[in-house]
C-alpha cells in the first residue's frame, strides 16, 4: 500500500464525511488537490497552513484512489509532489491525524 498525505482542516473534512467525498479549491481552480508524501508533510504544514490551527492530515492509501494521482515536478518548490486529479473517495482515506 502506498501512501500519500493532504493537509486540510476538520470543518472540511467533516463537509467531506457528509458529501461523501473530498475535495478542495484547489481542484477546481487548478485541476488536482494538492498532496504530499510523509518526508513532505511538515514542510507543507510550515509553509502554508501558519497560524491555521484544527488541521488534519488524511493518510491516503493510493491503491484505493478512485481519482488519478500524477507525481509531478513542482518548480516553485523544486521538489515532486503526488496531485490527485479529482475527489477523494473517503474510503482511500485510511487514517486522519491532529496537526
Amino acid at each position: 500500500m502506498a501512501k500519500i498525505y493532504h493537509i486540510t482542516t476538520t470543518e472540511a473534512w467533516l463537509k467531506a464525511q457528509a458529501e461523501g467525498v473530498y475535495s478542495s479549491p484547489a481542484l477546481n481552480a487548478e485541476g488536482f488537490i494538492h498532496c504530499c508524501e510523509a518526508s513532505q508533510v511538515e514542510y507543507i504544514k510550515d509553509k502554508y497552513y501558519q497560524g491555521i490551527s484544527d488541521l488534519l492530515q488524511l493518510t491516503i492509501d493510493t491503491d484505493k484512489l478512485s481519482s488519478q494521482f500524477i507525481f509531478e515536478w513542482s518548480p516553485s518548490l523544486e521538489q515532486t509532489f503526488p496531485h490527485v486529479y479529482g475527489p477523494i473517495n473517503l474510503d482511500s482515506v485510511v487514517a486522519t491525524e491532529s496537526k
